[in-house]
């Protein structure tokens, strides 16, 4: 299993290399996938049934499209929006005029499902797309995986008060917390050794500490948060398309939840535009 963990993550490393130093319409197709098959794997652990909701599922995966059309066409938050709304309305449309076939919670179920990974995705995108976005959108995987890792070893060593006992147990204080210092200290070094020089933007170094910072700490609510569902529903993993790791949710279920956070502050801290 663990030659098998870190074989997977080494091949996920390469296509992150190759995706973000691309970007464009490849990065943005390869966000949109992975938010339809995130989707997909939210419905089942959600126990979506296939066969008697097809027609939330299609509003669902239609939603999920329109937004990811709408952003690489705009990248403007209000088309957007309009796109949500009218994943809304679709999902509405079809609770409306199947009704009494569908129940509210499913429709609400559905919208949730495609909103989660069908948005949050696209942020990876975007901000690669923002000015100097080829260096920026490294803060967001700076903030997940090296504040996995940083929680995971400062955990043991110094672990000893839980920070979600019921939900995660072998969670702790002490490691969210060398988990948080871990990323800003190699966000400040990312920056003082690549993004000051690319840049020529003086100010760069604290900035970066201090996204990477407030990224690791949300970064622990999405993974805490996608064990929840997990746990709700009683599932240990939600696929088995990333060999060792699980699905497209196990292994991104931080990043989801950074992106935005580094897309927002990279914009507000640092004065960065599409």
């Amino acid at each position: 299993m663990f030659w098998k963990r870190l074989g997977s993550s080494a091949v996920l490393v390469v296509l992150a290399l190759v995706f973000l130093v691309c970007g464009g319409a490849a990065l943005w197709i390869l966000c949109t996938l992975l938010g339809v098959l995130a989707f997909e794997e939210l419905t089942r652990a959600c126990q979506v049934d296939r066969k008697q909701n097809r027609s939330l599922l299609a509003a669902g995966f239609a939603g999920i499209l329109l937004y990811a059309a709408a952003m690489y066409l705009t990248k403007d938050f209000l088309w957007g929006m309009g796109a949500l709304v009218l994943l809304f309305f679709g999902c509405m449309f079809v609770y409306v005029f199947r009704f009494p076939k569908y129940h509210a919670s499913q429709v609400m179920t559905v919208f949730f499902c495609a909103f989660y990974p069908g948005v949050l995705f696209l942020f990876i995108y975007l901000t690669r797309a923002l000015t100097w976005g080829l260096y920026l959108v490294w803060l967001i995987f700076i903030s997940s995986w090296i504040c996995d890792t940083c929680a995971y070893l400062s955990g043991m060593a110094l672990g000893r008060h839980k920070l979600a006992p019921v939900l995660s147990p072998k969670k702790s204080v002490e490691g969210a917390v060398g988990g948080v210092a871990g990323s800003a200290l190699v966000g400040a070094l990312f920056a003082w050794l690549v993004l000051e020089p690319m840049t020529g933007q003086s100010g760069t170094v604290w900035a970066a500490a201090v996204i990477c910072g407030a990224g690791a700490v949300i970064s622990q609510v999405g993974d805490l948060a996608a064990s929840a569902i997990k746990r709700n529903h009683n599932i240990k993993d939600y696929g088995k398309i990333i060999p060792g790791h699980g699905g497209i949710m196990d292994r991104f279920d931080s990043v989801l939840f950074t992106a935005p956070v580094i897309y927002y502050l990279s914009v507000v801290l640092l004065g960065a535009v599409h």
